[in-house]
């Protein structure tokens, strides 16, 4: 059941403080939306909400580390207790590790999947929960079935795509999309769409936050080519809030965003050999 409007309706966000989260937050704030802004930088976050108040209902700030579970545990218990379930869930948070394989040690391993993945675990798991329990504990009406929510996890357009320059990255944004594959089929008897974006190259901090696993000489081209990369694409987050607003409204499986992000998921249906061929150039991913 999709979401025809978002008058009311509570939102949690991870990665809230800027880019995509933010920008997420604003667009569905715009719409009505109470948005419970997260993210591990406290006051970036406490500027999104003071930002969606000047567009719409606000919301609060929560310090969160996505990859911590006890500290998600008690952050959806906190959300539930002070507010209730919520309606919209977008698993925004992440983070890029680019560099060679043989090169990223079992550290970097843990942070990125700590963070790409498990924070996305987390997130589904414990407001997924929530979100099921409302809509069976209330009684269904057939000519109004209850509606239980929605989630969206925010991918990347290197889901569809093998790259030998970010093995770490790929990995963990592959998952992310199988994970949203399987939750939509599981969470469709509870009428919770789960919807997977992936984006290609996005104006955001990603590149300038991320970590590069080789010496500093290497470290600086990778970056300034994704610096440069992301200057040329010059696409900014804003458009992708607006594809994740008409993604939860029309309950989109799903969701290619960019040129890129749609080239990437077409060869991957259709050509996934030209894939493995592209896969050897050395360059970095968004």
């Amino acid at each position: 059941m999709p979401l025809a409007h978002f008058d009311g309706a509570l939102a949690v966000v991870t990665g809230a403080g800027s880019g995509i989260g933010r920008a997420t937050a604003l667009a569905l704030a715009g719409r009505g939306a109470t948005v419970v802004a997260a993210d591990i930088d406290l006051p970036a976050a406490e500027q999104t909400v003071a930002m969606a108040k000047t567009v719409g209902s606000g919301g609060v700030a929560h310090r969160v580390d996505v990859s911590d579970a006890q500290a998600m545990e008690a952050f959806a218990a906190e959300i539930k207790e002070t507010h209730r379930a919520p309606d919209i869930l977008v698993n925004n948070a992440g983070i890029a590790v680019a560099g060679p394989f043989l090169d990223t040690g079992p550290e970097t391993w843990d942070k990125i999947i700590g963070v790409n993945l498990m924070g996305v675990v987390h997130g589904s798991r414990l407001f997924g929960r929530q979100m099921h329990e409302r809509v069976h504990a209330l009684p269904n009406k057939p000519d109004k079935p209850n509606f239980g929510g929605h989630i969206v996890n925010v991918a990347s357009a290197a889901a569809f795509a093998p790259w030998r320059a970010m093995p770490a990255y790929c990995t963990t944004k592959a998952a992310v999309l199988m994970l949203s594959e399987c939750l939509r089929a599981e969470f469709a008897s509870s009428r919770i769409g789960v919807t997977a974006v992936c984006p290609g190259f996005v104006s955001t901090g990603i590149v300038d936050n991320g970590t590069y696993v080789q010496d500093e000489e290497t470290r600086a081209r990778l970056r300034q080519r994704g610096q440069k990369a992301i200057r040329l694409r010059n696409y900014p987050p804003e458009k992708v809030a607006e594809r994740i607003v008409h993604a939860i409204i029309k309950n989109k499986p799903v969701v290619p965003v960019n040129f890129e992000g749609h080239l990437l998921h077409a060869l991957s249906r259709v050509s996934p050999s030209m894939l493995r061929l592209t896969a050897r150039i050395p360059t970095s991913m968004g």
